[in-house]
């Protein structure tokens, strides 16, 4: 098959589908909600893996692409009445634009000047909504009474989860291209692909729309289904680093990882909200996401794969013996 893409690919990806189809009938509608908030984030790691993850251009102003989203079919399908089969295509237009307009001029650095270039963008979205004509984004309140596509927590579940498995799909395969190998050739050493002659600034470019492009969805589909929106939630730092941390301890630059890392963060701290209400919560998963971090820095992707292959009995690289030895 094309890309790499295997027959044992597709039956796995066949029965992630079926089982996660199956679980409306086997939980309670607490935990699909609970399930919802993971398949969202998983939708925001995702976009954030694929930019990042790939490329080594770490990325601080995530929300500032997923707020754009939001914010534009909140705007278009509450203040103006514009249906949001046309609003949520104009956010995802307007994210990729808006986007582009400033974050193409950072692509042109790199290391520790990008991400603060990027935070500086996220904190700027942060104090414009909030100033700049609260007639229209609600100011600090924000946007309350927003249109939601669907009702009832199943009905949201499938919404969400085929929303994120065509976009995980998506992105899968992308990576196993020869365009996903250039972008990780690109985080390895920029120079020597630059010095192999391809662009990589259009690499880098095409990195960061597909990345807005899913972003922008992400967001568009989130507000409609909390149906509101304030900035202080939108861009909290705890969001940001919630997103981060999903990537880094599922996994970079694998897709999969992102998404075992949104689920796993999402339960842990739902599970421990009746224990610490407050926000201090968020230091004890990140020292459990540290801690998992330090055992496996290849994420809970290469704990899974090593677990799958020692029950498929297939030994690890370095136990293989050498044949001339």
């Amino acid at each position: 098959m094309a890309a790499g893409i295997t027959w044992r690919h597709v039956v796995l990806w066949a029965l992630f589908v079926v089982g996660m189809c199956l679980l409306p009938y086997l939980v309670p509608s607490g935990t699909l909600r609970t399930i919802i908030f993971a398949n969202y984030l998983a939708i925001f790691a995702m976009s954030w893996d694929f930019l990042s993850g790939r490329t080594g251009y770490i990325s601080f102003g995530h929300p500032f692409l997923i707020g754009i989203g939001a914010y534009t079919t909140a705007i278009l399908s509450y203040r103006f009445h514009v249906p949001v089969s046309i609003s949520i295509p104009a956010a995802v237009v307007v994210t990729m634009l808006a986007g582009t307009l400033f974050f193409l001029p950072a692509l042109r650095i790199r290391g520790s000047y990008f991400a603060l270039v990027t935070l500086a963008f996220m904190e700027l979205m942060y104090q414009l909504v909030q100033v700049i004509r609260p007639d229209l984004t609600g100011g600090t309140r924000g946007i309350s009474g927003v249109k939601t596509l669907l009702s009832g927590a199943t009905n949201n579940f499938y919404l969400s989860f085929g929303l994120m498995t065509v976009i995980a799909i998506f992105l899968w395969s992308l990576n196993r291209t020869r365009v996903g190998t250039a972008l990780s050739a690109i985080g390895m050493n920029e120079e020597s692909v630059r010095g192999s002659g391809l662009n990589t600034t259009k690499l880098k470019l095409f990195a960061f729309m597909v990345s807005a492009f899913v972003a922008g969805v992400g967001g568009a589909f989130y507000v409609h289904y909390l149906g509101s929106i304030a900035p202080r939630a939108l861009f909290d730092i705890n969001f940001l680093f919630t997103i981060i941390v999903a990537s880094l301890i599922g996994g970079a630059s694998t897709i999969i990882g992102p998404m075992a890392g949104a689920f796993f963060l999402t339960f842990l701290l739902e599970y421990l909200r009746p224990y610490l209400p407050g926000t201090e919560r968020y230091f004890i998963y990140g020292t459990v996401a540290l801690a998992l971090f330090m055992y496996q820095p290849k994420g809970l992707y290469q704990i899974i794969v090593d677990a799958a292959e020692r029950v498929r009995g297939k030994p690890k690289p370095e136990a293989v013996r050498d044949p001339a030895a």
